[in-house]
């Protein structure tokens, strides 16, 4: 062979593997958040932002924690932010997801989430018995807490139909029906002091509602990844006392098959760029490594297994 046929070989595989390497540098990891509003979407840009200076494109979409589970299993996300309850129902194939999620790995948990109920203060709404016969918001369908209301009405003997109206809508568009009073309670599933609650409170008096001690066995047995929280007096205006409410945690998932390199970046990123994400969940100022590394129930990624292996926490 001729050192010009060989220097024309060389040249050509060297151009394959630049273009490889352009390729592998322009990955977009479709990462899925939630609906613009909440606390997700936010942390996606976030995410992106510091994914950026490490050689990756992120995609940031809006979407929901029970539909972001069903996107990462059909392969249409890379990535997503879900409740580890959800998550956990979707590999075991319970409802509302129809067949076991056999693609969803565990990356990081993140923080509590808080399963609220609150209601305008003059509804006479005093548990969550009182909301038959009331005009209730929930979130659309293919929200974690949309299902965990149906969840908590059918533990009190209550569903939908004994409602006057559901109406299935966003945290902002309840507010406004509760400040119209065309609804007298709302619930919702996010952090404490939840935005929605702030702003409905600004505007009249409110109470929420809280959820009894003979109930958390009822929903333990529904999905043992609940636990039970305290939203401590004082977290809204005129809240005197603690109030029970159920909990979960929001996570950080990916498809099983993503590349392992990709996620072991993105749980480095997670973990060294703590403040940015605290500056828009406070309450993630006590996410650690170690509380990244929490066993969800759902199998975790090896990407980050291999990060929390090295740094000692697995």
């Amino acid at each position: 062979m001729s050192f010009k046929v060989k220097t024309s070989l060389l040249a050509a595989g060297m151009g394959v593997a630049l273009l490889a390497s352009a390729g592998a540098q322009a990955q977009t990891v479709k990462l899925m958040t939630g609906p613009q509003g909440g606390s997700w979407y936010p942390l996606g840009g976030a995410i992106a932002n510091f994914a950026g200076k490490d050689g990756m494109k992120v995609m940031v979409l809006p979407g929901a924690g029970i539909a972001n589970v069903k996107a990462v299993q059909a392969g249409k996300a890379d990535m997503g932010f879900a409740n580890s309850i959800s998550t956990v129902d979707g590999v075991a194939g319970r409802a509302p997801f129809e067949e076991k999620a056999t693609n969803v790995c565990n990356v990081a948990t993140l923080y509590p989430q808080y399963f609220q109920i609150v209601a305008n203060a003059d509804a006479g709404i005093n548990s969550i018995a009182d909301l038959k016969g009331k005009a209730i918001a929930v979130q659309p369908k293919g929200n974690t807490a949309e299902f965990i209301s149906q969840q908590i009405l059918g533990v009190y003997g209550l569903k939908y139909e004994d409602m006057s109206k559901v109406s299935y809508v966003s945290y902002t568009d309840a507010v406004s029906l509760m400040k119209d009073n065309n609804a007298q309670a709302f619930t919702l599933g996010t952090t404490v002091p939840a935005s929605a609650i702030m702003d409905l409170a600004s505007a009249r008096d409110i109470k929420l509602v809280s959820v009894g001690d003979d109930k958390f066995a009822e929903m333990r047995a529904l999905n043992p990844g609940y636990t039970k929280l305290n939203i401590k007096a004082g977290s809204y205006p005129k809240q005197d006392k603690d109030v029970q409410a159920v909990g979960y945690a929001t996570h950080v998932i990916a498809r099983c098959d993503l590349d392992e390199d990709v996620v072991y970046k993105m749980t480095k990123g997670l973990a060294e760029n703590n403040e940015d994400l605290t500056s828009i969940v406070r309450v993630m100022k006590d996410t650690d490594i170690k509380v990244m590394s929490t066993d969800t129930g759902v199998p975790m990624h090896k990407g980050a297994e291999k990060f929390y292996k090295e740094k000692g926490v697995m």
